[in-house]
């Protein structure tokens, strides 16, 4: 199996195995408080009921004007500032939900304007992590003349290291600015931080809804969307640093994969139409596969004698005189002719007829079909001189 089926199928099990770990956990912890909520919530309506003589409608009614009166509590989100700041929300895929369209026009805008704003929005950010990976490693460069490091160049592991640990004052540097304006536990804030920057956006917190906040502090507004947008750049230069690195890794499993699989082809020769490795092995053969040769033979139609190596050579001797007795012969590799050859050799037939011979090696090799030598010069003069004799 290739090195990418095999890291693919891993990921997919790693992926599927911690999606199981993480429901496991998460149902440990929160089940029971949402158990005992819920159990404490119906208590609490069902005394509000009989108090105040509600019947089910009537309490219904009062839920759903609570809860479309939530969003309205900040102010109105849909002049300029709620707007700017809905439509970064939208292309930054963050999606608190805290504000929704709710006209029929609002609703296809929105789609369309996602459809062409997030690609862009994405390679955008893209580009900026990468021109900060850039700045990066220029500084890690100078940071490592200054302290006459053995080596100076900016590794990925460097790079990481930079980009996570700006990552990280960024998030708690916006921690401690919206637990003060937002009057969040530093906790809260530095929760909420790491779910914007990560473009989850569960929108259980969400900036600029106290106080009307998106008409009344404008420096806020500015401040909260400088956060976001140079925290999602950093952080694209972090994913920027992990996608490169996997690229490179899955390159160089392709390159290696395509390096063996050349290097087991110059250990195929063919044959007459039959396909053998250097070592004799009759892989398949023009009729069928290796069984059926094998078949072919246990029925006795294929004739059976001892293979011998003798020399893909051009000159008269024709394999009959020793290696050190013909220099051409001795300069040529030695490799497996078949049982063929042998015959041509015992029966003394000359160039000619095994060039005319379909079942000769020889005639094989004049044809070209001994593909993994062709690139050889000594074979391909060998070659020549035997067309010419045979002619």
């Amino acid at each position: 199996m290739k090195r990418q089926n095999v890291r693919t199928l891993s990921l997919v099990v790693f992926t599927f195995t911690y999606l199981l770990i993480g429901a496991a956990v998460f149902d440990a912890l929160e089940s029971d408080t949402e158990r005992r909520r819920w159990d404490y919530l119906k208590e609490f309506r069902d005394k509000l009921m009989d108090r105040y003589n509600m019947t089910q409608e009537d309490f219904t009614v009062l839920e759903v004007v609570v809860i479309e009166n939530k969003p309205h509590r900040a102010g109105p989100q849909w002049k300029f500032a709620g707007a700017f700041y809905f439509a970064t929300v939208v292309l930054a895929m963050i999606g608190y939900g805290h504000s929704t369209p709710v006209t029929v026009g609002g609703k296809a805008f929105c789609m369309g304007y996602a459809m062409v704003g997030i690609p862009l929005w994405l390679v955008m950010f893209q580009s900026i992590g990468e021109r900060l990976n850039k700045f990066a490693s220029v500084i890690i460069r100078r940071a490592k003349r200054l302290m006459s490091c053995a080596s100076q160049d900016a590794t990925e592991i460097n790079l990481l290291i930079a980009t996570g640990l700006l990552s990280s004052t960024i998030i708690t540097t916006g921690a401690a600015v919206f637990s003060r304006y937002e009057g969040w536990s530093y906790f809260d804030s530095f929760y909420y931080c790491f779910v914007t920057l990560t473009t989850i956006g569960f929108g259980d917190y969400v900036a600029l809804q106290n106080d009307q906040a998106l008409i009344n502090n404008p420096g806020y507004v500015a401040l909260s969307l400088v956060f976001i947008l140079f925290g999602l750049a950093v952080v694209a230069a972090s994913i920027n640093l992990l996608v490169l690195r996997f690229m490179v890794i899955n390159a160089e499993d392709v390159r290696r994969d395509e390096e063996e699989l050349t290097s087991s082809s110059h250990h195929v020769m063919t044959l007459d139409g039959d396909i053998m490795a250097l070592n004799g092995k009759l892989l398949s053969t023009r009729g069928g596969t290796a069984a059926a040769a094998a078949a072919a033979a246990a029925g006795g139609r294929m004739h059976q004698e001892v293979i011998d190596q003798v020399s893909v050579c051009s000159c008269n001797c024709l394999g009959h005189l020793p290696s050190r007795h013909c220099v051409q012969h001795a300069s040529i590799p030695m490799h497996y002719l078949g049982p063929t050859s042998h015959r041509l050799h015992r029966d003394g037939r000359d160039g000619r007829d095994d060039h005319h011979d379909s079942g000769s090696g020889l005639a094989s090799i004049s044809r070209g079909e001994y593909s993994p030598l062709v690139g050889d010069p000594l074979f391909r003069r060998a070659l020549q001189s035997h067309r010419k004799r045979s002619i």
